[in-house]
């Protein structure tokens, strides 16, 4: 199972090296920037499955960093934990209204954003817990390695499966072929794009079942997604 990549965004260089140390203790992989600007484009190239987005940072605040990151389809999804001295009730209301899935006061300890990230990642990516996966009449277990649609059991190859899977964790956000490339194959793969569609002709062969819509959706100019069906 690839390790969970987090972006933080933090200009207070000793807090973000520690957050970074302990995150990467825990088994994360962490990109960090200071910068508001910057978090927007490492958001896109390199689609993190967490960001943790501190409020008053330099240039572009953290409130609009987030704002953009929900009007951007390619990250509109991707749960973001805030950190804010900030610790008035209509500051908290604010973050949460602009799209933060959760929001920790400073000062606050490692331990702690530890376990709210854990648990906001349990939520969006059950997978990361060993729980199924389930996506409308698709049911996907990753302890057992099964994957069923309406109760009958599916014969996958494994970059099938693999790459029905990160759908799964990531139901209805489109991912362009590169995106997949990353997410499938890794980092740096030499694979040529096509080689993504061949491979999601071969799902979509695995996955159909007579009387049963596609859940695939393949979005002109853009990519695939999984749509619950």
């Amino acid at each position: 199972m690839p390790l969970p990549k987090l972006l933080l965004v933090e200009d207070d260089p000793a807090l973000a090296e520690l957050l970074e140390f302990r995150f990467k203790g825990e088994g994360y992989q962490v990109q960090v920037t200071d910068d508001g600007d910057e978090a927007l484009i490492l958001a896109v190239e390199d689609l993190p499955d967490l960001i943790i987005l501190d409020w008053m940072i330099e240039g572009t605040s953290g409130i609009e960093v987030c704002r953009r990151l929900r009007r951007n389809k390619e990250t509109a999804n991707v749960p973001i934990i805030m950190l804010t001295a900030r610790g008035a009730e209509d500051d908290r209301i604010r973050g949460l209204d602009t799209g933060a899935d959760d929001y920790v006061t400073k000062p606050f300890s490692p331990r702690e954003l530890l376990a709210r990230v854990s648990a906001v990642l349990r939520r969006v990516r059950p997978a990361l817990a060993g729980e199924s996966l389930v996506v409308g009449d698709l049911n996907l277990d990753p302890t057992a390695h099964r994957v069923e649609r309406r109760g009958r059991k599916l014969a996958l190859g494994p970059t099938e499966y693999r790459l029905l899977k990160f759908f799964m964790e990531h139901p209805g956000r489109v991912f362009s072929r590169n995106q997949l490339l990353d997410a499938v194959w890794g980092t740096g793969s030499e694979i040529e794009e096509r080689t993504v569609d061949v491979h999601i002709r071969r799902l979509r062969k695995g996955i159909e079942m007579e009387g049963a819509p596609d859940p695939i959706r393949t979005v002109r100019s853009a990519g695939y997604s999984l749509e619950p069906v």
